[in-house]
């Protein structure tokens, strides 16, 4: 029998979708006996009290749509600052235990994405796999938040039954402290390429398009600025399609000085159409020890489509078939060249397609379960 999986995520299941979803999503339509518990990050109502704003409690433990009750979703509610340390841990593990043992489950698989997860080590008896997303630990984060990144990395590393890495450069810093297997990331290539119509809130004119979270341990915002700046004076617009992450400083300098277009999440369904649409697509990345350790899901869906793509060197895209690499000033002035003159689509070798990686996902489940 199939051991049922227990993921600890880093984002919530929602219309955004991520490597998670996609790989779990994969697993469960390709296995019919196959389970899943996702954990979703907690809510936090003492921190929303004390910013201000209005309390939400965690949703708890429900039934996602769409896979006849073989995915249950759990949204704890942190009441303790992580500050106390085994005290909040100790409460956010009692209450996923108890979803375990409502669910009837014997030596579950336990899925680590979210390193603060590792306590759940010590309370969920089975085979764990530590997958690493993002290098967390190099992300500039207060004093204490990376103590306990760092900590939690190194025990997982320590005591997980298999790590699975998403870029080279994890292997790099991981492969020389234990076995690591690198598994890339992907795109669903069939529904990337099926032509979509254009969004209705796309701007007029040329447009350069970003798809992805807004976030400082990503973005150039003074880059962004000056992109969106001197397209917008040729009649183009910068836009930016995704989670906002960023300050309010941050968000007000793109929208007031760059002249950006920030439109906010999109359901992962509709993503295509906004690619599909946008003249050039651009990454304006910082280039640090964070951004050389991701494998963007990104770089898979804007070579998908086919469109022009212009990046600053950072990893993933340095190195791919048909990306314009430039530096600096350089940056603006090429995404604005290839928004003006809008080049036809063009393909440039192979895409590797999610089907691919669940398959590789599953294999390392298998072994870690027998």
């Amino acid at each position: 029998m199939t051991a049922p999986i227990v993921v600890a995520s880093l984002e919530p299941w929602d219309d955004v979708w991520r490597r998670n979803q996609y790989v779990i999503d994969g697993l469960l339509r390709a296995e019919p006996q196959r389970q899943v518990l996702f954990i979703e990050p907690p809510t936090d109502p003492v921190h929303d009290v004390s910013s201000g704003r209005p309390p939400r409690m965690g949703r708890g433990l429900r039934v996602a749509e769409g896979y006849e009750g073989r995915l249950q979703l759990l949204e704890p509610t942190k009441w303790l600052p992580r500050v106390l340390g085994d005290a909040s841990d100790a409460m956010l593990a009692r209450v996923v235990g108890a979803a375990v043992r409502r669910l009837g489950w014997q030596r579950p698989v336990l899925w680590i994405n979210d390193p603060l997860w590792a306590h759940l080590l010590a309370s969920i008896d089975g085979p764990t796999l530590y997958d690493m997303t993002d290098d967390w630990v190099e992300a500039d984060r207060a004093g204490r938040v990376n103590q306990r990144l760092r900590a939690a990395d190194t025990f997982l590393l320590d005591h997980a039954d298999a790590v699975v890495v998403c870029s080279d450069g994890l292997a790099a810093s991981r492969g020389g402290l234990r076995e690591v297997q690198v598994i890339h990331n992907a795109v669903d290539v069939a529904r990337y390429r099926d032509p979509a119509p254009r969004p209705a809130d796309l701007p007029p004119g040329a447009v350069a398009l970003y798809a992805g979270t807004l976030h400082e341990d990503r973005l150039d915002v003074a880059l962004l600025v000056t992109t969106g700046k001197r397209l917008a004076e040729r009649g183009g617009a910068v836009v930016l399609v995704g989670p906002n992450a960023l300050s309010a400083h941050n968000t007000a300098a793109l929208v007031a000085e760059g002249r950006c277009l920030v439109l906010g999440a999109r359901p992962f369904r509709e993503i295509p159409g906004y690619l599909q649409h946008a003249d050039v697509l651009i990454v304006p990345h910082v280039a640090d020890a964070f951004t050389e350790s991701l494998d963007p899901i990104k770089l898979y869906e804007y070579r998908a489509v086919g469109r022009p793509i212009v990046s600053t060197p950072v990893a993933g895209f340095r190195d791919a078939q048909g990306v314009d690499v430039v530096r600096g000033g350089e940056f603006a002035e090429r995404v604005v060249e290839l928004a003006l003159l809008a080049p036809p689509t063009g393909f440039w070798g192979e895409v590797p397609d999610w089907s691919h990686r669940v398959d590789e996902f599953d294999a390392v489940l298998r072994t870690i379960s027998n």
